[in-house]
């Protein structure tokens, strides 16, 4: 038996592996096959597998079914009218191979049948199996950690947990004294958590009223457990904790400095920090960051290092979705130990001015191999207008640049990408869009990779013996698909107001070849397809639509395309149409906000009804009245319940909140009721530093130290414990609480130690007590020296200074107390004491100086008789020298009613601190001579009468915090000075804000006016003129503007009468003051003048006039231009000039702008004279005159020389044969312009060698045979008459080198030119003679030596002696031509030369014969 089954297996796996390499195309098409096991005829199309090759996951799951041989039938049509065309056609072998093959594969169909049945016996056999293992698995609820008793101390913190295993998670409820706890109604002090089984409430600030047992019960359908333990709430402790625990706790980290609620704006880096108060134990190191409750790890952008006794967490660029509570956990032998606090990411600036803020939590989903899906949530900030909608880009990788991918703006916050490359690394960021433009970027997201989401599922790998695999994929077990079936399940799978996103089911069998769609529509209920992905490749199953009209159905198919072809389209999708725009969230409500720090406050509201799509929650704050709304967080909240930090402290704050969605934000809520920003009230914290101050043998008297912290709520009284050394238990000395610091304790055993303790109590409850202080004996105090100063407390702290106050001794001792000593000590441990005075005090108050800023000090006071020094008090506090923000100082001044005053203004107060005023920090206040009026946060200490009685010292601290405390020292300079001051605001002035002043109009009116400060409606004006009172009259109105202050006095037309002296009397109440204008004598006729002037001026403005009388200037181009201007003309108007009586018709004249213009180019003597304007029409005449002559022409001379002087260029200077010319180029020169010339800083006088020049462009001096002494600076200095303008030239160096080589050089070329031979006069250019005469030509010669010569005839040299006599002398020559043929005609040249040069001088001969006549242009000779 065994034999056979061998041998079957191996004919399987011979069968499966034959029809492994069968193509789909060459299968038979039979159904008949059964076997015993089959519960039906084979009629769906299987992948022939192996057995061997069968996974476990494919037996237990349900492998999916291919096509039915039905569906195949028309895809295998042309495959079977082959073979039934070929079967006939096959002879021999070639038909019995092909039946053969037919055995084969019948043989393998019936294998693989037979393996469906085995395979279904697996899968149910699997299936019970796995049921069994369920059910194995079930557990009745149980707790493994049960809650633990607690016994804590009013106003601690704790803990109650506990551990619930089960299965299936059971519900667990918990129970205060047999009531449901309900978290709801206590959110500030309880808080519940559930973890991984592990079950806690949080009590915070417990109280007695916490006490009670607590109950968990867990229950689920096996049943229920329960856990309950008891919590002791004592108000001071009794018992001390066990030295084994203190060892144990001595030795292991704990937190020390740890981060607070951090602020960083988006795009920098953060840090965060945590030092341990000792180097972590090896068990501590694994020191773990969580952000909302996620466990934050090492990456490129997070960077967390933890060494010795600190830890820190550092992102490099910090966005938005990098906010929430950050928490650091510390492993501990008691558990775990957390520290958590906020870190908030601020908005960067804005991309443009009044943009949004950038969205957050862009993620990807249903990535595909052209098209993924993006989601964000919208920004808090909107900018300066609402967020109208987003704009979404992408980043290729292999390119690096962003591109937009949707032209118009999506409103949702969603939007599918298509279109994408497959096998391409992508990144997606997005930009919100308001009226202003498009904001900051969000953060982009991580790159992902378009491929085909189903790849997986069409790849099985399976592992054979030996570790080896074997991979399949489904496209080989398919066969050869050509012709691709059409896509099913045809539907939409994103449905939105502005898009559609189509989804389908690829066909199967898919094939091997790569496979494409295109997507077709129709309207619902007709019958016409159009293509909806035209011109767009769709390589995927999804296709975005978004060019749909709303309010329309659509149906929508898709077909199959490969490289054979297209498929037959899908089935069609049900109508879909476009979704309804998705409502925005209603906001919350009932926004509550409570106390929490001084720095920050808890919010609370409730969710709104419609809940399903809210994102979260935006908050926002104001202060109250203010309405400037600030973003809290900038990532949205998923609780109803959220702290806000950075407040501050004794401000009043109005909230707000938004819900967030996909659709966007909500409205805000209602605006919450204002708070004020200040700590809720804490038990206090222990007092400190107990003193003996007194001891009797059965009574000690003992004072201690206020608590550094009250709790936020004043002290009201304090607990004294005491026991006897070496006792554990502690008795009370007081069961009523005492208001002083002091107290004494009674029925002590003289001899024996005793140690105390205090507790401080406030509204609030009993605080921790203090540590117990050192023994004391209780022994009758006999010594002569006094005991210790106690209470000392330090006031007034400043950089350099501060004020130590303490308490006398009680015991003085054989003799009363002189004096005090005291010491200082710098460091918080330090035991090195110097003394701070070499004499006693006799106050108990002392002011320390020459501090040292920042340093930290202590001091301690010692009393002092004649029998010595007692014993030092014990040391203050540690103080640092520093004036901390916002301190302030007592202001000193004379109040509104003339009272004199002290006044000082807290930084921070509560609705218990009470302003304490006293005088020489001890004395009281008088309440007959001052009285204290406090309103806000400001008291003023008002004197009734001030005298030298009140002069002295002044403090003020404050009752709950007397850290916040001034002082100010009365002296009797302030007493002096401040009467008088006081004496000006019983006795007030109107203030003067403008005396009187006179102002005469355009018209020729005249008025009067002064201005005090702003009076009342009852102020009174009485004015006085000439020692009698005057009222308004026509000529002379009188106005008193009362609001203004304003008084003024108007004349239409100022007489002689008007003058005299003018007087405001003024009165406002209290207030009066009166004001005098002495309008007298030249004043008064100067203003009379004035106003007739500009009375007929007015007049001659009636018609066109001058606006611009004449006037003359020089332009750069020194040209004189007379100028004038008339405005209120009209097309009548005429405008002409006139000189010395004559019309000038040179003129320019603009009509539209009124310039009439005069240009003279050049300045002569004849533009001197009287220049005449006259603009007319019938309305009137107006003229202007302009007198150009004597002072006036010697004005124009200088301003023209002036300009002359300003055109002039730099100095240049040029080489001649006789030596160097300095010249200046000007516009051009006048006489008038004086110049000089300066060799070396002296005038140049002209002499033999230098010879000045100028002429109507230029000005020069020439130097005549330059020599080395002629090198140096040159200036040239024109005097304008007014100024002196100066032009330098450097004639050193090179430049004097250059110059004079270049004049030897002309200078040699002139003595070349001088002797040159020439010839200078004799010859004319043509002569005409008579043939047959004889003609002389004679001609003078010059040159040194005597240059040779020589006659030439048409330019050859003339050598016959019988017709041509040549004479050459010294200083001419002469041809004679004796008997002038017509042959000699044409062209005779003399030609001079010596050793400088030559010359050569031509003459035309004309010869005519007789009775001819001579040519027009010729000398006739003969």
């Amino acid at each position: 038996m065994e034999t056979r089954t061998v041998m079957q297996r191996e004919q399987e796996e011979q069968s499966s592996q034959m029809s492994h390499s069968i193509q789909l195309s060459s299968q038979m098409k039979k159904k008949t096959f059964t076997s015993s096991d089959s519960e039906a005829p084979y009629s769906d199309f299987y992948p022939i597998i192996p057995a061997d090759l069968m996974s476990v996951k494919e037996i237990l799951g349900n492998f999916p079914h291919h096509r039915t041989w039905e569906i195949l039938k028309e895809t295998l049509a042309a495959d079977e009218e082959e073979y039934h065309r070929d079967k006939w056609t096959l002879f021999g072998n070639e038909a019995e191979k092909v039946e053969i093959d037919v055995i084969r594969n019948q043989h393998a169909l019936r294998t693989h049948i037979d393996k469906i049945a085995l395979r279904k016996q697996a899968e149910k056999k699997a299936s019970s199996h796995m049921k069994y293992l369920e059910l194995l698995s079930q557990k009745a609820p149980d707790f493994a950690i049960p809650l633990r008793a607690h016994t804590v101390w009013e106003g601690m913190t704790v803990i109650l947990s506990c551990t619930v295993h089960g299965c299936p998670p059971p519900k667990v409820t918990w129970y205060k004294d047999g009531v449901p706890l309900k978290m709801s109604d206590q959110p500030w002090n309880y808080s519940l958590q559930q973890k991984f089984g592990l079950n806690s409430v949080e009590i915070r600030r417990c109280c007695p009223e916490d006490a009670g047992e607590y109950k968990v019960v867990a229950k689920s359908p096996l049943g229920e457990a329960m856990t309950f333990a008891t919590l002791v709430v004592n108000s001071y402790q009794g018992a001390e904790a066990g030295s084994e625990y203190l060892q144990t706790a001595a030795f292991q980290a704990q937190f020390g400095t740890c981060f607070p609620p951090t602020w960083v704006k988006e795009g920098n880096s953060l840090t965060l920090q945590c030092a341990f108060t000792s180097p972590l134990l090896p068990f501590q190191e694994d020191v773990t960051w969580f952000r909302d409750n996620i466990q934050i790890h090492q990456s490129s952008n997070v960077d967390i290092k933890t060494v010795d006794n600190n830890t820190c967490i550092t992102l490099k660029a910090a966005h938005k979705e990098h906010e929430g509570l950050y928490t650091v956990q510390l492993r501990t032998w008691d558990g775990i130990l957390e520290h958590s606090a906020f870190v908030y990411v601020k908005d960067a600036s804005a991309a443009v001015v009044g943009g949004p803020a950038s969205p957050l939590a862009v993620e990807v989903s249903d990535i595909n191999r052209d098209y993924v899906f993006l989601t964000w949530q919208p920004p808090s900030a909107d900018g300066a207008s609402p967020v109208e909608g987003y704009y979404v880009e992408r980043l290729d990788l292999g390119q690096g640049e962003w591109i937009r991918c949707n032209e118009h703006i999506q409103k949702m916050c969603h939007y599918p990408v298509f279109g994408l490359k497959e096998g391409t690394l992508y990144q997606f960021r997005v930009c919100a869009v308001n009226q202003a433009g498009a904001g900051r970027p969000s953060k982009a997201t991580k790159p992902i990779l378009t491929a085909d989401p189903l790849e997986h599922t069409r790849t099985m790998v399976v592992n054979v013996d030996s570790g080896r695999t074997i991979t399949i994929t489904k496209d080989e077990l398919e066969g050869q698909v050509k012709i691709p079936f059409p896509p099913t399940n045809v539907h939409a799978c994103e449905v939105s107001d502005t898009y559609m996103v189509l989804s389908w089911t690829e066909p199967e069998p898919r094939g091997r070849e790569p496979l494409n769609f295109y997507v077709e529509r129709s309207l619902a209920g007709t019958s016409s397809w159009e293509l909806a992905s035209l011109d767009v490749v769709v390589n995927s199953p999804r296709f975005p639509v978004f060019d749909l009209v709303k309010g329309k159905q659509y149906c929508f198919r898709v077909r199959s395309i490969n490289k054979y072809g297209v498929s037959d389209p899908s089935e069609p999708s049900m109508p879909i149409s476009l979704g309804k725009p998705q409502a925005l969230p209603a906001p919350p409500h009932s926004l509550m906000a409570f106390r929490d720090t001084d720095t920050s406050v808890l919010l609370q509201w409730q969710e709104p009804k419609e809940k399903d799509n809210i994102l979260g929650y935006y908050l926002y704050y104001s202060e109250t009245g203010k309405q400037d709304w600030k973003t809290v967080n900038n990532k949205p909240i998923a609780s109803t319940r959220f702290i806000v930090h950075g407040l501050k402290t004794q401000k009043e704050y109005v909230f707000r909140v938004k819900s967030v969605s996909r659709a966007g934000n909500s409205i805000y809520s209602d605006e919450s009721l204002p708070i004020l920003v200040k700590s809720a009230i804490y038990v206090p914290s222990p007092p400190s530093a107990i003193a003996l101050l007194l001891c009797t043998g059965s009574e000690m008297v003992l004072a201690w130290r206020a608590p550094s912290y009250n709790g936020g709520a004043p002290v009201r009284g304090y607990y004294l414990d005491q026991r006897e050394e070496g006792m554990k238990i502690w008795r009370e000395v007081n069961v009523k609480p005492v208001k002083e610091r002091q107290l004494k304790a009674y029925n002590l055993s003289s001899g024996h130690f005793y140690q105390f303790r205090v507790f401080a109590a406030n509204v609030v409850g009993v605080g921790k007590p203090s540590e117990a202080s050192e023994a004391f004996l209780c022994e009758k105090w006999t010594m002569p020296e006094p005991g210790c100063p106690y209470d000392l407390q330090c006031r007034e702290v400043r950089q350099s200074s501060l004020v130590l106050l303490w308490e006398a001794p009680l015991y003085e001792g054989r003799s009363p107390v002189t004096g005090y000593l005291l010491e200082i000590s710098k460091g918080e441990q330090s035991d090195n004491w110097t003394a701070l005075n070499d004499e006693p005090v006799s106050d108990t108050h002392y002011k320390v100086s020459g501090l040292q800023a920042g340093q930290i000090y202590r001091f301690r006071v010692s009393a002092i008789n004649e029998a010595g020094v007692g014993s030092a008090s014990l040391p203050t506090e540690p103080i640092t020298a520093q004036t901390k923000p916002g301190t302030k100082n007592i202001e000193i001044g004379v109040d509104d009613d003339g009272f004199i005053f002290l006044g000082y203004e807290a930084d921070e107060m509560n609705d218990e601190s009470e302003f304490l005023w006293s005088k020489n920090y001890t004395d009281p206040i008088d309440a007959r001579r001052a009285r204290v009026e406090t309103k806000n946060n400001r008291s003023v200490l008002t004197f009734n009468d001030p005298s030298e009685e009140d002069l002295g010292l002044y403090t003020v601290e404050m009752s709950d915090n007397p850290n916040l405390s001034s002082s100010y020292n009365f002296t009797a300079e302030d007493l002096e000075r401040l009467k008088e001051l006081s004496w000006q605001v019983r006795n007030p002035l109107i203030a003067l804000k403008s005396g009187w002043q006179v102002e005469v109009s355009d018209k020729g009116d005249v008025r009067l006016w002064l201005q005090t400060e702003s009076l009342s409606d009852a102020a009174e004006l009485r004015l006085i003129f000439n020692d009698r009172e005057v009222s308004s009259t026509p000529h002379r109105k009188i106005n008193f503007d009362k609001a203004k202050g304003l008084v003024e006095i108007l004349f239409d037309q100022l007489s002689p009468e008007d003058e005299g002296s003018y007087t405001a009397q003024l009165r406002d109440g209290r207030a009066k003051n009166q004001f005098t204008l002495v309008f007298v004598d030249q004043k008064f006729r100067q203003t009379l003048a004035l106003a007739d002037a500009k009375r007929r001026d007015h007049q001659r403005k009636s018609g066109p006039y001058f606006l611009e009388f004449l006037s003359w200037s020089v332009n750069e181009d020194c040209e004189l231009i007379i100028k004038c201007k008339v405005t209120n003309t009209n097309k009548d108007t005429s405008l002409k000039w006139f000189k010395e009586g004559v019309e000038l018709n040179q003129i320019v004249y603009d009509q539209s702008s009124g310039v009439s213009t005069l240009t003279i180019p050049q300045v002569t003597k004849k533009e001197v004279g009287s220049y005449r304007a006259v603009v007319s029409d019938r309305r009137g005449e107006d003229v202007s005159t302009l007198e150009l002559q004597d002072d006036e022409y010697d004005r124009l001379l200088q301003q023209l020389s002036k300009q002359c002087a300003l055109s002039a260029g730099p100095l240049r200077i040029q080489s001649t044969a006789e030596g160097f010319k300095l010249y200046c180029s000007l516009k051009y020169y006048i006489n008038y312009l004086k110049t000089s010339w300066h060799f070396k800083e002296k005038r140049i006088d002209q002499e033999a060698r230098t010879k000045p020049g100028s002429s109507m462009k230029q000005v020069w001096i020439e130097i005549c045979n330059p020599t080395e002494n002629d090198r140096g600076k040159y200036t040239l200095e024109m005097y304008d008459g007014k100024e002196t303008h100066q032009r330098y030239l450097d004639l050193s160096g090179q430049v004097f080198a250059d110059a004079l080589l270049e004049h030897q050089r002309l200078k040699q070329l002139a003595i070349a030119e001088k002797n040159r031979a020439k010839v200078t006069k004799g010859l004319p250019d043509v002569v005409a003679i008579m043939e047959g005469k004889t003609l002389c030509l004679t001609c003078f010669i010059e040159g040194e030596p005597a240059p040779e010569i020589f006659w030439l005839h048409n330019d050859r040299e003339i050598v016959d002696p019988t017709q041509f006599t040549i004479t050459k002398e010294p200083k001419c020559s002469t041809i004679t031509v004796n008997n002038v043929k017509m042959e000699n005609s044409g062209k005779y040249s003399i030609f001079v030369r010596n050793k400088y040069g030559s010359e050569t001088v031509d003459v035309t001969l004309s010869v005519y014969k007789p009775g001819d006549k001579p040519p027009e242009n010729a000398v006739e000779m003969g």
